[in-house]
């Protein structure tokens, strides 16, 4: 890889087009990443508090916020200092890392939500059986196969696209080492390798949607005929959460990444990819908190918490001046 690569560094160009708007993008990325971080972290110490959510689908819920919150510290924070910087370069290695991190995470997030559409699945087609098939030690072991999974196809993407020669222009029409943006700059990127980077990424996307399609299949022949009309409503009140967030995240992740590319396509992908990695790692925690009584209850509960704790300080403080 050494021997062929003449280009040594990137230039991230991002929303360099846009100069008179990276301060108010800046401002406005910056607050939703803090967002992003306090409500995924709430959701994981709610449910970690909440004896009553120590059930698969939570764990999963735990796992998935976990997984998009690393999705974003790979990416945001590089994006939120090109924003501010004149220098907007990112070596070889780095932008390698960055690929592979990205990519494994959300290949992750795309497996755990496999997991927690079997797991709806499982809960509804046998629920005498499924604290059976659904022990912890199975829910830990799907858990790192999804991780596992992802890592694997995210290093056979990154060997594939860092393989290939740059020889010509350095300037990536994106905000981060996506794949396409990256690959296209290559002197040598036949149409073989784009049909394996295609078959990599059908594979995390076509073929988990697929699986998830799957088992909602199941689960409507399961539930329409259930006798009573209020078990056929909590039946799917409980896969609604799962399946807005399967909706808004593969429609977004789909146009990106499995629609025909141009050379002026990117700059679309660009704009569209501040909804996968901005806006859906969001959108996930707000859709099940709004959406899941038992979740709320939860989370009420770690605000009570904290509220308490803060006031204890401030009395604390209050009286050690006094």
């Amino acid at each position: 890889m050494g021997n062929r690569t003449t280009v040594n560094t990137f230039l991230l160009w991002g929303f360099s087009s846009f100069p008179d708007l990276q301060g108010l993008l800046f401002v406005m990325i910056f607050f939703c990443h803090v967002a992003i971080l306090v409500a995924n972290v709430s959701i994981m110490v709610a449910i970690k508090l909440s004896h009553n959510l120590h059930i698969p689908m939570y764990f999963f819920l735990s796992g998935l916020s976990l997984s998009e919150t690393c999705t974003t510290i790979v990416v945001i924070p590089r994006m939120l200092v090109d924003l501010l910087s004149d220098s907007k370069t990112i070596s070889l290695p780095e932008c390698a890392t960055q690929m592979f991190l990205f990519l494994s995470l959300a290949g992750n997030n795309c497996f755990i939500m496999v997991a927690m559409a079997y797991d709806r699945y499982t809960a509804i087609h046998n629920p005498l059986h499924y604290s059976i098939r659904m022990t912890h030690k199975i829910c830990l072991r799907i858990m790192m196969a999804s991780s596992v999974t992802g890592m694997v196809v995210s290093l056979c993407i990154v060997l594939i696209v860092f393989n290939l020669s740059f020889c010509d222009s350095s300037i990536i029409q994106h905000f981060f080492c996506d794949i396409l943006p990256v690959a296209s700059l290559a002197c040598d990127y036949t149409l073989f390798q784009k049909m394996i980077l295609l078959a990599f990424t059908s594979f995390v996307l076509v073929g988990s949607f697929t699986l998830i399609m799957i088992s909602y299949v199941f689960i409507v022949l399961i539930v329409v005929k259930m006798p009573s009309a209020k078990g056929r409503y909590k039946a799917f009140s409980t896969c609604s959460s799962h399946l807005t967030v399967v909706c808004i995240h593969y429609g977004f992740s789909g146009f990106v990444h499995l629609r025909p590319k141009n050379s002026d396509s990117f700059h679309e992908d660009m704009l569209m990819s501040v909804t996968y990695t901005v806006l859906t790692p969001l959108l996930n925690p707000i859709v099940y908190s709004l959406r899941n009584k038992e979740m709320q209850i939860a989370l009420g509960k770690v605000l009570d918490n904290v509220s308490r704790f803060f006031s204890q300080m401030v009395s604390k403080r209050a009286l050690n001046t006094s």
